[in-house]
């Protein structure tokens, strides 16, 4: 039988870093004068395992799913609006739509628990654990067998598709609620045997745009929660009491993107913690990630820190859907181009420092 969580191997390979990075220093500019793009040149062909790696067929897949703690009034938006935006991604209105269409980027969006039923079509992949998760207020948002079959839904989905990039998008009411909770529970883990949870008001921030009477209210149920579930200590246990049908399905798409030696290119805080508990079962997942931008949600900076990751962008978003995603893929084309075509100081001509 398969495993449910893959053994992810580290990329150990110093010889292929070495050429790699002699490569990038003997291109026609001062050492280091690329900056960050540097880095990810390094990272690009270490995880494609070439020193002129290149990028096919990137897919950018969207997870949507609900939550029964969004009842609470954990969002200034009603759980509705998670279906609404599904079908606004599939008629190509949406920010990512757009986005996708810009870049040429394949959008698929996955119905990994939306309490909608919709009607199938292009671009839809129904892969329905449940009509939204239970209430984690109350009980474990997942049971352990809906946890596993979301985990192992979003890693056949992933052999399904082809190229060698995997773009993270989502979407779901109340999922920046389940993303605060996982953050504060999983960030220690690596380093404490008896971890301690995060401060829950450090994590949580304003979601979809509460004001500061709702933000307070939201900061107050979700400490509760983290109460309720005090045991729930391990990954997968933390992700069945917090998580959503969608990061659960997330956490299987990134696991199996980094069996099969894919980019992982995360957006943003939500995506951040489908990594974080991938990271947490398997610790190499993050040399094959690349992570988009900062996000504007308060709890984004103590995600990247708790995964060691230094993003291409800052912008203030806020949006998910793997927008932050799609607008920096451009940069992980150019660092490819830079690395195959820029000339060296010796296939040029030009004189050395």
């Amino acid at each position: 039988m398969t495993p449910l969580i893959p053994t992810i191997p580290t990329l150990d390979d110093p010889a292929l870093a070495a050429a790699l990075q002699q490569r990038i220093d003997g291109k026609t500019k001062p050492l280091g004068a690329l900056g960050q793009l540097e880095a990810l040149m390094l990272r690009l062909g270490l995880i494609l395992g070439s020193e002129t790696p290149t990028l096919n067929e990137p897919q950018l897949m969207v997870f949507a799913g609900d939550h029964g703690l969004a009842a609470r009034g954990v969002s200034a938006y009603p759980s509705d609006v998670t279906w609404q935006m599904v079908e606004n991604f599939l008629a190509g209105g949406a920010a990512v739509s757009v986005l996708a269409r810009q870049h040429g980027l394949a959008l698929t969006v996955v119905d990994a628990g939306v309490a909608h039923d919709f009607a199938p079509r292009a671009g839809l992949i129904i892969a329905k654990i449940g009509h939204g998760t239970q209430d984690a207020s109350t009980q474990p948002a997942m049971s352990a067998e809906q946890c596993a079959a979301a985990i192992s839904s979003g890693r056949n989905l992933l052999t399904q598709r082809p190229g060698n990039v995997l773009l993270l998008g989502e979407m779901g009411i109340g999922n920046t609620s389940s993303a605060a909770l996982l953050l504060a529970r999983l960030a220690r883990l690596a380093r404490l045997a008896r971890p301690e949870d995060l401060d829950i008001a450090q994590c949580s921030g304003r979601g979809t745009g509460l004001d500061d009477a709702a933000l307070q209210r939201k900061t107050t149920i979700l400490a509760a929660v983290l109460q309720q579930h005090a045991d729930a200590h391990t990954p997968l246990a933390a992700l069945a009491a917090f998580g959503g049908f969608e990061i659960a399905m997330m956490v299987g798409a990134v696991l199996q993107a980094a069996l099969e030696r894919r980019v992982i290119l995360v957006d943003g805080f939500i995506t951040g913690a489908a990594v974080l508990v991938a990271a947490r079962l398997q610790p190499a997942v993050l040399e094959r990630c690349v992570f988009a931008h900062r996000s504007n949600e308060l709890g984004h900076q103590l995600m990247l820190e708790a995964l060691q990751a230094q993003p291409l962008l800052d912008l203030g978003l806020r949006l998910g859907e793997g927008s932050g995603a799609a607008l920096a893929w451009p940069l992980l084309q150019s660092a490819c181009h830079l690395l195959a075509d820029m000339a060296s100081f010796a296939s040029a001509g030009v004189s050395e420092k």
